[in-house]
């Protein structure tokens, strides 16, 4: 009976922790945030119900983006290396050959009109900083010519299969030029030294993150960065849901392989361990019961 009485005191201990002091630290530390908004109602510059002209766009696009961004699917290479176009810009320009696929419309479209503000990095790029977003404003265009940019692109898009091989395009699209993924052979599309300067910092390798950081804080970090890190450089990316579960299935395949696997275990050892509690306590009582 002594033991049960333990093990009360225990449960009761480890309960208080587990469900009051815990708790109570965590939201001190790490104030609950909101959750991922795939909608990005806060961006409101463009009307994203009009009808895109797929053929208009297609010519506006070429007249104002090809200059700097590569477009292979539409058979426009990067006009430069990825060298050099790092050190006119601070980053490596994107291929908008899957900006259509992975990007919400709703951020992409206000994005054209004003990156910095979709962005969230007023902080970085505001006036008195003295600094200037690589890519200019396309605030000049109408809302009409900006959302036939957005159906030309997403015309273009790629249609890719699900699995691992759609998951890592994924990724190499939206994360490929500021990060590497060391275990998974991928070097960041831009140099290091030059990315450091451009952001402040050496981006980091994302080859652990989903265990370092977890699943569910990337989910919210990776779609607004400044909720979780405010004053970070990192920009809020603007992926669509279904894009940014690729990202994050694809950080899981590599930096957590064996997470089915070890999940599945769990269970054989809690079952070991319940039946070796009941061992344990049964091999006590016939001991103790000839001691006394």
């Amino acid at each position: 009976m002594k033991e049960f009485k333990i093990l009360a005191v225990i449960m009761a201990l480890v309960g208080i922790t587990y469900y009051g002091i815990e708790p109570y630290a965590h939201s001190v530390m790490h104030p609950e945030v909101a959750p991922a908004d795939f909608s990005f109602k806060d961006l409101k510059n463009v009307d994203t119900k009009l009808a895109g002209n797929v053929e208009n766009g297609k010519v506006l696009v070429e007249a104002n983006c090809i200059a700097c961004h590569a477009i292979e699917k539409a058979g426009h290479p990067a006009v430069m290396p990825n060298a050099d176009a790092a050190a006119s810009y601070g980053v490596v320009p994107p291929d908008l050959s899957q900006a259509g696929r992975i990007y919400d419309k709703n951020y992409l479209a206000n994005f054209i009109f004003d990156p910095v503000s979709a962005m969230h990095l007023q902080h970085k790029y505001s006036p008195e900083s003295g600094k200037a977003f690589p890519m200019p404003s396309y605030n000049w265009m109408t809302p009409q010519e900006i959302m036939d940019v957005v159906a030309y692109l997403q015309s273009i898009a790629p249609k890719v299969a699900e699995g691992k091989d759609a998951h890592k395009a994924t990724f190499e699209a939206a994360c490929g030029r500021c990060h590497s993924m060391k275990y998974a052979g991928i070097e960041a599309a831009t140099p290091v030294d030059t990315i450091k300067t451009y952001m402040g910092a050496t981006p980091p390798d994302l080859s652990q993150y989903i265990k370092s950081r977890g699943e569910h804080y990337l989910h919210s970090f990776i779609n607004d960065p400044q909720l979780l890190l405010k004053g970070t450089s990192m920009p809020r990316v603007g992926l669509s849901e279904k894009a940014q579960e690729e990202v994050i299935a694809y950080m899981e395949e590599i930096g957590d392989s064996k997470k089915a696997e070890r999940e599945s275990l769990g269970v054989w050892v809690l079952l070991y361990t319940f039946i070796f509690a009941i061992l344990a306590y049964l091999w006590k009582r016939k001991i103790w019961s000839e001691v006394h």
